[in-house]
C-alpha cells in the first residue's frame, strides 16, 4: 500500500485533521502542476510547432514542462500533434495505458481534435484523438502557434491545481 493511500486515514485521526489534508492537497496539487514531464507524440506538421514550443524563444521551461520524456513510463502528460491514422491508433493507447496515474493528453491541432481536413475524404485518419483515450485540454489551430501551446499547458495547470489527491477528474477544457 503506497504512502499517499494511507494518508488520509492517518491525518484523519490528528485533531483538526482536515485542515492538514486540505492544506497537504493543496502543496501535492501546485507541486504535480508544476512539474509537468510531457511525452511527445508528434505525428504530423504540429509537431514542428511543438518543438518550436521548447526553443528559446517561447520557452516552455517556464512553467515546469521542458522536460520532453522518451518513455511513457516517465511522462504524465501526453501531447498529441497531429493526424492520428487507423495503424496508429493501437500504438498510442498502448502509450497511454503505459503512462502513470495521474496522466492527463492534450489534443493539439484541427487533426487530432477532429480528423481536419482529411476527415471526410480519408478511411484511415481517427476522427479525434478522444474516441480512443481520454482528452484533458483541445487546443485548435492548423496548425496551433505555439502560444497556443503555452496556454494549454497554464489550463492543464489550473486543473490539476483543482484536482484532489482522491483523483477526481475534472471535466476537458477548450482552448479559446
Amino acid at each position: 500500500m503506497a504512502l499517499i493511500d494511507r494518508w488520509p486515514g492517518i491525518i484523519a485521526k490528528l485533531p483538526g485533521g482536515q485542515v492538514l489534508l486540505t492544506k497537504l492537497d493543496d502543496l501535492l496539487s501546485w507541486s504535480r502542476a508544476s512539474s509537468l514531464w510531457p511525452m511527445t507524440y508528434g505525428i504530423a506538421c504540429c509537431a514542428i510547432e511543438m518543438m518550436c514550443t521548447g526553443a528559446s524563444r517561447f520557452d516552455i521551461d517556464r512553467f515546469g514542462a521542458g522536460v520532453f520524456r522518451p518513455s511513457p513510463r516517465q511522462c504524465d502528460v501526453m501531447i498529441v500533434a497531429g493526424t492520428v491514422c487507423s495503424k496508429m491508433a493501437d500504438p498510442l493507447v498502448r502509450l497511454y495505458e503505459q503512462m502513470p496515474n495521474p496522466k492527463y493528453v492534450l489534443a493539439f491541432g484541427s487533426c487530432a481534435i477532429s480528423g481536419g481536413p482529411f476527415a471526410n475524404d480519408s478511411y484511415s485518419v481517427i476522427k479525434g484523438v478522444d474516441l480512443l483515450v481520454p482528452v484533458d485540454v483541445y487546443i485548435p489551430g492548423c496548425p496551433p502557434r505555439p502560444e497556443t501551446l503555452l496556454v494549454g499547458i497554464m489550463k492543464l495547470q489550473e486543473k490539476i491545481k483543482t484536482e484532489s489527491i482522491t483523483g477526481v477528474r475534472e471535466p476537458m477544457i477548450r482552448v479559446a
